[in-house]
């Protein structure tokens, strides 16, 4: 199977040159690959101590992120490189200056895993969550490099519990020790006899726990807002907007407030989405020497400030719940400990079936659902009071994770 695998890699890289040819998003992934190994040498010498994360994409950053900043905070010297497998992570992030590298990870040819890790030649090898690469992890291994996985989630779907499995079990034995986020995670990785396990949570809760300490003022969000109640819809896809277009049109009042952060910021759409509502809008990128406070609906055509908006919500609607990968990150409205309303499709993402489970998320699996929970929560203030603290306490209960970490890479002496 090993083997095979290999042949299946060197054939999907030969095949990713011809699609990147009609495919924009394959393009930014082959194209990125290209001068990653000079990059690294640029920066990167064999004096450096280098911890590397790895990556899939932004959403396994923002659960790396909370250990990254903490270890470069407390080792300045250490030289910290960020790899990813996806260009929605890497575009997104290829700047972000805690790293002293940020890159593609090559395909996980034997030829390329071989050179990359003897460039980077890391003290520390960090995988967040998933992605299990057989040919780097056998370098790591066969170079006795420390390696760990944090936020670590398995499901006894995977090709590591099938009896098939056994070549991609033999890969899991390059980590030192697994971080897990739950216990069921931990059974299944003692049942194929993988006792290195720690059940220590999922990081993301530190790093929205770290958003509520940050500075999140927007004075152009207070200066538009004016105390009003007002609904922040963040990551919205196109079911998500005509759900609330419908609302805003028919039923909300002077009093209700509006903003919206769709998924996808292309100026068509952004323009389409405006024409259609029927109340004063105003848009991020138009609202120069604008009166803010006389619009009821403020578009947000620009992306990394969803966070710092969600803090000035009375109520939270999350999209992504109609499309099939599913809901976004409902645990960053959750840390301002408001309600949160979100479509049907959640059943991927264990924080948002909890957050369900406690009512302080609730599901809207038509315009009628919406329609009912806008109107009530809008008005009912104790209760949306109530609901959102129910909300907060579940980010606060499952704070901790990333000292944990920390504590065990220091008292192995792995960070010095």
């Amino acid at each position: 199977m090993y083997f095979l695998y290999n042949i299946v890699i060197v054939i999907v890289q030969f095949l990713l040159k011809i699609v990147a040819l009609f495919n924009k998003k394959i393009q930014l992934f082959v194209d990125g690959r290209k001068g990653v190994f000079n990059k690294i040498q640029k920066i990167i010498s064999k004096k450096d101590e280098v911890v590397w994360f790895h990556c899939a994409s932004l959403g396994e950053f923002e659960q790396g992120r909370p250990i990254i900043e903490k270890l470069k905070e407390e080792n300045p010297f250490k030289k910290i490189i960020i790899t990813f497998f996806s260009p929605s992570g890497y575009e997104v992030r290829k700047n972000y200056q805690v790293a002293d590298v940020v890159c593609y990870l090559p395909l996980d040819t034997k030829k390329n895993a071989k050179k990359f890790i003897e460039l980077v030649n890391p003290s520390i090898a960090v995988f967040v969550k998933y992605e299990f690469w057989p040919n780097i992890l056998r370098e790591l291994k066969g170079r006795k490099i420390e390696t760990i996985l944090v936020s670590g989630i398995f499901r006894k779907n995977q090709i590591f519990f099938k009896n098939y499995g056994f070549w991609m079990r033999k890969s899991l034995k390059a980590f030192t020790h697994f971080f897990v986020q739950d216990n069921n995670s931990k059974e299944l990785l003692n049942s194929i006899n993988f006792k290195n396990v720690t059940v220590s949570g999922d990081t993301r809760f530190d790093r929205v726990n770290e958003i509520t300490k940050q500075n999140n003022v927007l004075s152009f969000i207070e200066e538009f807002k004016a105390n009003k109640k007002t609904l922040v819809a963040g990551s919205t896809w196109r079911e998500d907007e005509l759900m609330l277009i419908k609302y805003i049109n028919n039923e909300a009042t002077d009093q209700e407030k509006f903003i919206i952060a769709p998924h996808n910021i292309n100026l068509q759409d952004i323009q389409k989405l405006k024409a259609e509502i029927k109340k004063p809008v105003v848009l991020y990128s138009e609202m120069r020497d604008k009166n803010l406070k006389d619009f009821q609906i403020f578009i947000i055509d620009t992306v990394g400030i969803l966070t710092k908006i969600y803090s000035y919500s009375t109520i939270a609607y999350v999209g992504g719940g109609f499309t099939k990968t599913g809901v976004h990150n409902v645990l960053e409205p959750a840390t301002f400990g408001v309600p949160i309303l979100i479509g049907p499709n959640y059943n991927k993402f264990k924080e948002a079936i909890d957050l369900v489970a406690n009512e302080s998320c609730f599901v809207m699996e038509d315009y009628e659902k919406l329609s009912l929970h806008l109107k009530k929560l809008f008005l009912q203030n104790e209760k949306r009071k109530i609901v959102g603290n129910i909300a907060r306490k579940y980010i606060e209960k499952r704070i901790g994770a990333t000292s944990k970490i920390l504590k065990y890479l220091e008292d192995e002496r792995k960070i010095k």
